[in-house]
C-alpha cells in the first residue's frame, strides 16, 4: 500500500515502499505513466522518483482532497494490470579508467574511503572481484534500469538488474568533491549514475563517455527534439571502448554524425524475474538486431 503525504497545498508526495528494488522503482514509474495519462485536471507536473513520486497540482482547479482521491483510484487499477511497459534499450560506450576521471580523483584522494587505490580498483576490492577488469566485466555484462532523471538536469540513476548479491555496492566518497567532469560514469550505494554536466560530485568514479545526455542549446543531433537524453524505464547496455573508440566518437558527436545505439523493446516485471540473465541476454539480442 502506497503511503500519502501532502507538501503545502500544491505538492501530494507518494512512497511506494519504504526499500529500493526494482519492482518499488516500476510501481512508481507505473503510477506516474497512468496519471500523466489520465490527464488529471489541475496536474501541472509529475516527477518519478526510485521508490517513490511526487505530483505538483494547482489547488485552484483541484482541490488537495480530490487529487489524493484520483490518484487513490489509479493506484487499485495499475495495481490490477500487468507490469508491463513500452520503453527502450540504448547502449553507452564507456572509457573505463579514462584520463580525466582519473586526474581528478588523485586530486581528491584525502576524501575517498581508500586514499591508495583508484575508484574502480577500490570497487572491485570491495565487492570481491579479481581486479579491474573482472569488474569492468560485472558492470558493463548486466543492463541498467534507469529509475529516475533528475537532481542534476539530465542526470539518470540507474539500478542493474541481477540478483541483488550480485549487484555492485560501492559507498560514496567520504566527503564530496568539488569537481566532476561531464559524462562521467560513477557509482554510489547501489545506484550507477552519469554525471550531465560538471560539478561536485560524491559518487565513486570508473570512467567515462563520449555520448552527451544533456544539451540546453540543442545542437547535438540527437537531442534537437529535446535536449534530455534518459526517461525513467529505459534500460541501459555499457560498452566498454578503447580510446580510439572514444575519439572516434567525439570527433562523430562534434560532427552530427554520432547517433546513439537503441531499439524499442517491451519490458515486462514477471518475465524477467523467472531468468534474470536470460531476459537480460534477449535484450542485447534486440539491442544488436541478432
Amino acid at each position: 500500500m502506497n503511503r500519502y503525504t501532502f507538501g503545502g497545498d500544491e505538492h501530494l508526495f507518494v512512497e511506494c515502499d519504504e526499500s529500493m528494488s526494482l519492482e518499488a522503482f516500476f510501481k512508481s514509474l507505473s503510477m506516474t505513466t497512468a496519471i500523466r495519462e489520465s490527464k488529471i485536471a489541475g496536474v501541472t507536473e509529475i516527477c518519478p522518483a526510485n521508490a517513490s513520486f511526487q505530483v505538483k497540482f494547482d489547488p485552484d482547479v483541484i482541490s488537495p482532497d480530490d487529487m489524493l482521491r484520483e490518484v487513490k483510484a489509479i493506484e487499485r487499477d495499475a495495481e490490477k494490470a500487468d507490469p508491463v511497459i513500452g520503453t527502450r534499450v540504448v547502449e553507452i560506450p564507456v572509457l573505463y579508467q579514462d584520463p580525466w576521471t582519473h586526474e581528478t580523483l588523485m586530486r581528491f584522494r584525502e576524501r575517498h574511503q581508500d586514499p591508495s587505490t583508484t575508484d574502480i580498483e577500490y570497487a572491485a576490492r570491495i565487492n570481491g572481484l579479481d581486479g579491474v577488469d573482472a569488474f569492468v566485466a560485472a558492470h558493463s555484462g548486466s543492463p541498467w534500469f534507469v529509475s529516475m532523471v533528475g537532481f542534476v538536469a539530465g542526470l539518470p540513476f540507474m539500478y542493474q538488474m541481477v540478483d541483488r548479491h550480485r549487484q555492485i555496492q560501492v559507498p560514496k566518497y567520504l566527503r564530496p568533491r568539488t569537481d566532476t567532469p561531464r559524462l562521467t560514469v560513477g557509482h554510489g550505494g547501489c545506484f550507477g549514475c552519469i554525471y550531465s554536466v560538471r560539478g561536485a560530485g560524491g559518487y565513486q568514479m570508473f570512467g567515462i563517455t563520449p555520448m552527451p545526455i544533456y544539451d540546453p542549446t540543442q545542437t547535438t543531433s540527437y537531442l534537437r527534439d529535446f535536449m534530455v537524453f534518459f526517461r525513467p524505464g529505459d534500460i541501459v547496455k555499457f560498452k566498454p571502448v578503447g580510446r580510439d573508440e572514444y575519439d572516434a566518437t567525439v570527433a562523430d558527436v562534434d560532427a552530427g554524425r554520432f547517433a546513439p545505439r537503441m531499439r524499442d523493446v517491451t519490458f515486462d516485471l514477471r518475465e524477467f524475474t523467472k531468468d534474470m540473465d536470460a531476459y537480460n541476454r534477449s535484450l542485447e539480442d534486440k539491442l544488436n538486431d541478432r
